[in-house]
């Protein structure tokens, strides 16, 4: 039975997407779970797997194609299977696009010249005599001068007065647009934060902390791990604390649906992390139910996956809590733009000794500052602050968490 090949959704709002290369050429034989195409969307490039063994065949769409979500791209079909043949609903709405396109291609470079509307002429404007002789004279274009005569008629006053008014500047000559296109991921992008900024009651909430407890958790961790294993990170330490501290908080943990609320079964991390052209969530499924190892392992094929643009769909969705820490680009705090339909973000900036009171005492110690952003429609003060703290708690303490 043939198997369609189809443009992926990865979200709700995506429309499109833009297809990158083939892994297979049409006729070669294909491996389920095998890469057979990689694609951009409006989150990142990603690799798309094989769904069943097969070969490769009739394949419909280019590299570089721009391709509606849900399209049928090609078919993985048996030895001697004959590729379906195409619907006719979809035949025909390629058609109509295909139609399109080729009127306004053709409407613009074959326009015909009785289309063009010629220019029209201002009339002369009314001047006086005397007025005329005297612009003439001082060389003005009687075009620029403001009438104040009778009927809208320049005066020789007109005149003298335009001839001694200062100069305006001419406006500087248009430097070259140095304008470079936007990629499919840096422009969805754009619109999906503006969107978020302008439609989301977005609130703060920011605490410093004590990070001595989590910066010794870390270096244990890492010290433990043999030379083949990962090395926690501290974000891989958030990850953890962050997930069980949302046990306790399921409305941070919620969605957004446009006119209700609803709690979302599993605790999935997304990790903010840069790509060419934008910044990607890769997820981390189940965190609450993770170990700190296993936690990141995955971060660490994510994050290798995301530099090499090999991300697969099921890397990037199904996030509903993300953390992004800006703390390894030496910030020290800032505030972070939701998600949608998640309903919060932690912006976690960077360690850095601080002189604070301890017992009543000054000491020196590393310092962490986390701010949270929290949808107003979901979530409100006292939530977010309860959550804040909960994670504070952990934070200064997270062996107990942890145990």
């Amino acid at each position: 039975m043939a198997i369609s090949v189809v443009m992926p959704a990865l979200e709700m709002a995506q429309e499109t997407g833009k297809l990158l290369a083939w892994r297979k050429k049409e006729g070669e034989r294909t491996v389920k779970g095998e890469p057979l195409l990689e694609i951009e969307t409006d989150k990142a490039v990603v690799e798309v797997e094989a769904a069943a063994d097969g070969i490769l065949a009739g394949v419909k769409s280019r590299e570089g194609d721009v391709v509606p979500v849900g399209a049928v791209i090609a078919w993985i079909v048996q030895a001697g299977e004959a590729v379906p043949t195409e619907n006719a609903g979809s035949s025909n709405a390629a058609s109509a696009a295909r139609a399109v396109t080729a009127v306004a291609n053709s409407t613009s470079a074959h326009a015909a010249p009785s289309t063009v509307a010629a220019p029209t002429e201002s009339p002369a404007p009314k001047i006086s005599p005397k007025a005329r002789r005297l612009a003439k004279e001082h060389g003005i274009d009687i075009r620029l001068i403001t009438p104040t005569g009778p009927d809208g008629t320049i005066t020789t006053e007109d005149v003298l007065a335009y001839s001694t008014a200062p100069p305006v500047p001419a406006a500087p000559p248009a430097s070259p647009s140095a304008a470079e296109p936007l990629s499919q991921i840096a422009r969805i992008m754009a619109e999906r934060t503006a969107q978020s900024w302008t439609t989301v009651p977005h609130f703060f909430v920011r605490r410093d902390l004590d990070a001595s407890a989590i910066v010794a958790l870390q270096k244990s961790a890492a010290a433990e791990a043999d030379h083949s294993g990962v090395r926690p990170s501290i974000n891989d330490v958030l990850v953890v604390l962050v997930a069980r501290a949302l046990q306790k908080h399921p409305l941070l943990n919620a969605t957004w649906t446009g006119d209700n609320i609803r709690l979302n079964p599993a605790i999935n991390v997304s990790i903010a992390m840069a790509v060419k052209d934008g910044v990607v969530g890769a997820v981390i499924k189940n965190a609450d139910k993770t170990s700190l190892k296993e936690i990141a392992s995955q971060r660490r094929e994510l994050s290798d996956r995301a530099r090499s643009g090999k991300l697969r769909p099921t890397d990037i969705t199904g996030g509903t809590f993300t953390i992004s820490n800006l703390g390894m680009f030496d910030v020290d705090s800032f505030t972070a733009i939701i998600t949608p339909p998640q309903v919060a973000i932690l912006a976690v900036g960077k360690i850095a000794d601080h002189v604070v009171a301890v017992d009543g005492q000054i000491a020196v110690r590393p310092v962490l500052s986390l701010t949270l952003s929290s949808d107003h429609r979901v979530v409100d003060g006292a939530h977010a602050a309860e959550f804040l703290n909960t994670l504070a708690a952990a934070i200064l303490s997270p062996s107990g968490v942890l145990a």
